[in-house]
């Protein structure tokens, strides 16, 4: 059996990985002339930044992985330090134990008395929005003032957009948690259970890299698919090299990449996947005046800001006094494109106005397809049906995030394995 893989990112590396582990050939294509995908590191003024993900956790499959890659002495662990929700003026720390709770104005005391309540109010439900569940099983206050924040900020996405059965309520399932969040988080702090933060001395890029050096053989670089069509005994993808003949074919591509690589194929699924909405954000690395004591901060969605969020690269990895803000998302997608001096003094400006420090950019990178929105037009996956031998391993149609992304990837690995 030969599998053919299309995008050279994470998922696609991970998978081939993981194929190869178990006897299985494969081989990955991808049209960039660098493995890597989202994740992106580089040396901007002597200092490592990160144009997608800043961080990962250390979970079992990622760690058993940086093992297998003999990379596990580049691990740098990130410095505890606290997280922020800007509300009404001011950063407030998030809180992750009961002192902390008890002790945080993120909360009126009467929104700490109703988190507490959560345990009675039933688990979420699939046909509400992430806000109208979290509003219920949390209270107004928690909702729109610690979960709501630190969850849609992520994506780029108001909670009130998302709903639960494409989002939230998707990662609880798989994370086994049933009825209550809090009872599940309380119960997970008590084991220690949850994995922790980390990079690596040269960025998260050491992953994808380490990935590609160990297989590049079977890793065509710059070599982009142009078609996948089916043929008497399986499936041909053609590229500008040639035609490779496969049994299955995995997609790892954005959505809109692999409509585009399907259209011949799967028709109605092309046109499916081509109605998923990504939100765009720009990536802008910046150098404070001041050291900032935090892993960042997240704005509460209902301030006047273009910032979503703050990741303190510097403080969590030892990289001086760096940060990057994250602007955009969809309630501002026409943000990444305004020219890069706008764009400079937008941050510059919102960032002294958040945190208090001045600061000023070093780079800036536009992420036109950011992240995905998970928001309604997640319905068009029910139209998805693939023919047999073809398959998606890729954030839109799964979990996103390192450790979600090795998890899928080593699973898909051994489905076709075992086929």
């Amino acid at each position: 059996m030969r599998v053919g893989i299309v995008g050279a990112g994470i998922s696609g590396l991970a998978l081939h990985h993981h194929l190869r582990q178990r006897g299985i050939d494969s081989v990955v294509f991808e049209a960039d002339a660098e493995p890597g995908g989202v994740i992106s590191s580089r040396t901007v003024d002597g200092r490592v930044v990160e144009d997608g993900p800043q961080r990962t956790r250390l979970s079992p499959p990622v760690a058993s992985l940086v093992e297998a890659l003999d990379i596990d002495d580049r691990i740098v662990e990130a410095t505890d330090a606290p997280l922020y929700v800007y509300r009404d003026g001011t950063l407030r720390e998030v809180p992750f134990s009961l002192r902390e709770g008890v002790a945080t104005d993120l909360l009126s005391p009467r929104g700490k008395l109703r988190l507490l309540l959560e345990p009675l109010t039933g688990p979420p439900r699939g046909e509400e929005s992430v806000e109208e569940s979290l509003s219920r099983m949390l209270g107004d206050e928690a909702s729109k003032y610690l979960v709501g924040p630190l969850y849609g900020g992520i994506y780029g996405t108001h909670p009130d957009e998302m709903p639960m059965r494409h989002s939230l309520g998707r990662a609880l399932e798989k994370r086994g948690v049933g009825r209550s969040l809090l009872v599940a988080a309380v119960r997970a702090r008590r084991r220690g259970s949850t994995p922790p933060v980390a990079s690596f001395d040269g960025g998260l890029g050491t992953l994808p890299r380490a990935l590609f050096e160990r297989h590049h053989e079977r890793v065509h670089l710059g070599t982009p698919v142009e078609t996948v069509r089916e043929t008497d005994d399986g499936f041909a993808v053609e590229t500008p090299d040639g035609t490779t003949a496969v049994d299955h074919v995995v997609c790892t591509t954005p959505a809109d990449v692999t409509a585009g690589l399907l259209d011949a194929l799967a028709p109605e699924s092309a046109a499916a996947l081509r109605r998923l909405s990504y939100n765009p954000m720009a990536a802008v690395h910046l150098e404070s005046a001041a050291d900032l004591d935090a892993a960042g901060f997240q704005v509460q969605y209902e301030e006047p800001f273009r910032t979503l969020g703050v990741t303190c690269t510097g403080t969590l990895f030892d990289r001086g006094h760096r940060h990057t803000a994250y602007l955009g998302g969809g309630r501002n997608p026409g943000l990444v494109e305004r020219s890069e001096p706008a764009i400079r003094e937008v941050a510059e400006r919102e960032f002294a106005e958040l945190a208090g420090v001045e600061t000023t950019v070093v780079d800036v990178h536009r992420l036109r397809r950011g992240m995905p929105a998970y928001d309604a037009s997640w319905d068009a996956l029910d139209d998805v049906n693939l023919p047999a031998g073809v398959h998606l391993c890729a954030n839109y149609a799964a979990r996103a995030g390192i450790p979600g992304r090795v998890r899928e990837a080593k699973r898909l690995a051994k489905t076709l394995a075992d086929a």
